[in-house]
C-alpha cells in the first residue's frame, strides 16, 4: 500500500487531451467525480497531459474540478506510456488521492494498470456505474462481468487510492456552472521522468471517420434482423439524411457484415447520442447497458416482445425492409421541400 489510508483524500481525475483539445470523456468524469466528491465533501482534481491546448484548462472548473494540474512539455504531443505512467505516479504520490478515474479509452486501458501496478494498489477496469458507501466511503465500482451477464460491485478496502477506468458516455456530462472557479498549477516535470525506451514513430487517424460513432448525435444501429452485409447500405443512407453515424449489434458484426469499431454494447462500444435509432436489434442485455442513456430512442423490430421495445420511446413494430425505406423516402421529400 502506498498511502495511508486514512489520510489519503480527494479524487483525482485523468484527463484526455486529443488534437489539441480537451476530450469530452474528461468533462464527463469531472462532473461525475464532483458528485462522488459532494458525498465526501472534498475535492476534485484534474490531471491533463499534453503540448499544447487550444482550449483554457480551467473551464473544467464549470464541471466540477477545484483544482487544474497541467503537465505540459512539447515531448508529450505522441502518446507514451512509459512517460504517462511516470507522470501519474507522480502526481498520484504527491496529491496522495483517496479515488483516481481515468477514461477507459486505449490510452487509459494502457496506462492504469502500469500505474496500479508500480503504487500497488488494484484497478476495476471498464465500470458502468460509481457510487460512495455512505457508512464507509469507499468507491462502489460497478462493471460487467461474466461475459455480461451479471453487474458486479467491486470495492477497495485495504488499499488507497481506489482506481478505476469508465467507459466514455456511460454518464451523461450536463451543463457547465459558469460562476465556478479553479486553481491551475502546472507541475514540474523532472528530466529522468522523460528518459524512455519507446519512440513514438507518429500518429495516424483512422479513415473510416463514420467509426467514431461516441462524438454522434445521431446514431442509426442495424443488428442481427438486417440477415446481409449489403443491407446496411440501407442503413448507411438513413444515417447520412439524419447526420448520424451507424452502429451494430454483436451479432452483426460477428456475421462480419460490418466492422468492430461499430459496435454497441458492454463488448464494444458505451455510446449516449441524443438520438438513438435500433433496426432489427432484440436488445440483449449487453447491448442495452451500452446504449441505454440515450436521451431518445427508437426501436424498431417485428418481434412485439423484443426486449429493445422496453427502453425505446418509440418503438415500431414491422418489417424494417418496408419501413426504412419509407422512412428514407420521406426525409428526402422533405429535403428537397426545404430546397
Amino acid at each position: 500500500m502506498t498511502a495511508n489510508k486514512n489520510k489519503a483524500k480527494d479524487i483525482l481525475v485523468v484527463g484526455e487531451v486529443r488534437s489539441r483539445g480537451i476530450h469530452g470523456a474528461t468533462l464527463e468524469l469531472t462532473a461525475k467525480a464532483r458528485e462522488l466528491a459532494d458525498v465526501l465533501q472534498e475535492r476534485v482534481l484534474t490531471l491533463l497531459m499534453y503540448d499544447s491546448l487550444d482550449s483554457d484548462p480551467s473551464t473544467l472548473a464549470g464541471y466540477g474540478a477545484d483544482t487544474l494540474l497541467c503537465a505540459r512539455d512539447e515531448r508529450l504531443g505522441l502518446f507514451n506510456q512509459e512517460i504517462q505512467s511516470r507522470i501519474m505516479e507522480t502526481v498520484i504520490k504527491r496529491t496522495n488521492p483517496r479515488i483516481v478515474l481515468a477514461p477507459a479509452s486505449t490510452s487509459g486501458r494502457t496506462i492504469m494498470p502500469v500505474v496500479a501496478a508500480r503504487i500497488r494498489t488494484g484497478l476495476t477496469a471498464d465500470c458502468t456505474g460509481l457510487e460512495i458507501d455512505a457508512e464507509t466511503g469507499e468507491l462502489l465500482q460497478t462493471r460487467p462481468a461474466i461475459g455480461g451477464n451479471i453487474m458486479a460491485t467491486i470495492r477497495t478496502p485495504k488499499h488507497r487510492p481506489q482506481m478505476a477506468t469508465v467507459r466514455p458516455k456511460t454518464f451523461r456530462v450536463p451543463a457547465p456552472d459558469l460562476a465556478r472557479k479553479a486553481e491551475v498549477h502546472f507541475i514540474d516535470l523532472p528530466q529522468e521522468i522523460f528518459e524512455t525506451r519507446i519512440e513514438p514513430l507518429g500518429l495516424e487517424i483512422s479513415k473510416d471517420e463514420d467509426a467514431n460513432i461516441q462524438d454522434r448525435d445521431v446514431i442509426v444501429a442495424g443488428g442481427k434482423g438486417m440477415k446481409r452485409p449489403e443491407h446496411f447500405e440501407m442503413l448507411r443512407e438513413l444515417a447520412s439524411l439524419l447526420e448520424g453515424g451507424v452502429g451494430a449489434s454483436r451479432a452483426a458484426v460477428d456475421n462480419r457484415w460490418i466492422t468492430y469499431p461499430h459496435q454497441v454494447g458492454l463488448s464494444g462500444k458505451v455510446v449516449s447520442p441524443k438520438v438513438y435509432v435500433a433496426v432489427g436489434i432484440s436488445g440483449s442485455v449487453q447491448h442495452l447497458a451500452g446504449m441505454q442513456t440515450s436521451e431518445f430512442i427508437v426501436a424498431l423490430n417485428k418481434d412485439p416482445e423484443a426486449p429493445i421495445f422496453r427502453v425505446a420511446d418509440l418503438g415500431l413494430c414491422g418489417d424494417l425492409f418496408d419501413i426504412v425505406p419509407r422512412v428514407i423516402e420521406a426525409l428526402k421529400n422533405r429535403k428537397r421541400g426545404e430546397a
